[in-house]
């Protein structure tokens, strides 16, 4: 791995490792104020791992809590539960993102971003160009990085156009 930058196409762990902190703060409140029973689940889970018991890591202050998430997440052994929750946040807390991606990319959804039918074998340069510059228009330029990283990690080896689009292309960087 650059230091600061992930290899592509990304794991969840490399993700976590070079997004901006705050972030995934911003993922942590999310979970916390809309969807409590899975952070609740990914404490337990990530402690678990770790060894330790839950309400360990519950006592902490909500600060400490945080940092300790975030730092476990940064570790191989938690991809799983590091890419559930980026999902789950990407398609709960940020569905007007998504659904803006699969309209400028022709990509077929719900309304809310989530794909209908197969993700697409292949993408156009060109129009993943226009979406992507449409994305950094509308939205928060780590938000974008971030969610083109994860959107990256649903096939094996991720997309060429896009993984070229993202090692790059200097706005999409996570820091």
């Amino acid at each position: 791995m650059i230091r600061g930058q992930p290899n592509f196409p990304v794991k969840a762990h490399e993700l976590y490792t070079a997004v901006d902190p705050s972030l995934v703060t911003r993922m942590f409140d999310w979970f916390r104020a809309n969807d409590r029973n899975v952070y609740k689940s990914a404490v337990a889970t990530l402690a678990s791992n770790r060894k330790l018991r839950p309400v360990f890591i519950q006592q902490k202050p909500l600060a400490e809590q945080y940092a300790w998430m975030s730092k476990t997440l940064q570790l191989r052994a938690c991809d799983t539960i590091g890419e559930h929750l980026l999902q789950a946040w990407l398609m709960a807390g940020n569905q007007s993102l998504l659904a803006t991606f699969c309209d400028n990319m022709g990509i077929a959804h719900d309304g809310k971003g989530s794909v209908v039918g197969d993700l697409p074998r292949g993408i156009d340069a060109a129009r993943l160009d226009a979406a992507v510059d449409r994305l950094l228009e509308s939205f928060d330029p780590p938000l974008v990085a971030l969610y083109l990283h994860c959107f990256n990690m649903q096939v094996p080896d991720g997309w060429p156009t896009l993984t070229a689009k993202l090692a790059a292309d200097e706005r999409l960087k996570l820091r």
